[in-house]
């Protein structure tokens, strides 16, 4: 018990840039209490004692606004920032290392009783704020859930999520990112700006339309300065206003224009 609670302390300190001290985390820190509360209640309900788990994670939910059902089980070094709007249920999974910020809910979409209705969290997931992971599925080992993301899929290790619903980021793509951000420290949230691909696509959509734009202003000038030497050059022969002139497009002379 005493090891398991040196081990929070200790991954706590090391994800918290805010906590100083080590009485500070054991005092100040609802996550802890809440991970403390909930593994004796879950202790009661392996034990059959079913109403009593029920009942300690009621009062856990009371005083730390944290709310982690009986059945669920949770990790080692499990870090729980803020909390307060967490909701854990009954046949969720919390691997080891994990992280989880306020407002996250590992919910369920099945109403059968006995079935795997919630998610399962691999090692070292970031789960940012006010995010949604729902289903029986398995977010995989080192994947990131960006903040007020709503996850419905399973996520391969190694990626991120973003968006609602949420899209899935390719782990290669994302190798690099990650190599940098553990140069950096511990990446805070789980997401860093520019990680929407649907935003990536517009961005490079926008850039597209501009680059046309540009060609056709170069056009329009090309075609202004044809029309212009071709009034010169009417003028020049003192052609009459009514008399009747053909015009010729000359291609190779645009494109000089234009390049």
């Amino acid at each position: 018990m005493f090891s398991r609670l040196r081990e929070d302390i200790a991954c706590i300190r090391e994800r918290d840039p805010a906590a100083r001290s080590t009485w500070e985390v054991l005092s100040c820190y609802p996550g802890l209490h809440a991970l403390v509360l909930h593994r004796w209640a879950h202790a009661c309900w392996r034990a059959e004692l079913r109403w009593l788990g029920r009942f300690i994670s009621h009062l856990a939910r009371f005083f730390t606004g944290i709310e982690i059902h009986p059945g669920a089980t949770v990790g080692r070094r499990v870090f729980i920032d803020h909390g307060m709007g967490v909701v854990i249920g009954e046949t969720a999974e919390v691997g080891d290392e994990c992280t989880i910020y306020q407002g996250v809910t590992l919910g369920g979409t099945a109403f059968v009783k006995g079935a795997k209705r919630h998610p399962t969290l691999g090692r070292g997931v970031i789960v940012g704020a006010n995010s949604q992971v729902l289903g029986g599925f398995t977010v995989g080992d080192g994947a990131r859930i960006g903040s007020s993301a709503v996850v419905v899929k399973p996520v391969p290790p190694g990626a991120t999520a973003v968006g609602n619903p949420a899209r899935i980021l390719q782990a290669q793509v994302e190798a690099a990112r990650e190599e940098a951000a553990s140069r950096m420290g511990f990446s805070a949230y789980g997401v860093t700006q520019g990680d929407d691909p649907v935003a990536q696509a517009m961005k490079g959509l926008i850039d597209n339309a501009s680059g046309h734009e540009h060609q056709i202003a170069l056009l329009w000038q090309a075609i202004e300065k044809l029309a212009q030497r071709s009034r010169e050059l009417t003028d020049e022969a003192c052609v009459p206003q009514d008399a009747q002139t053909s015009e010729s497009f000359d291609a190779e002379r645009l494109n000089r224009l234009v390049k």
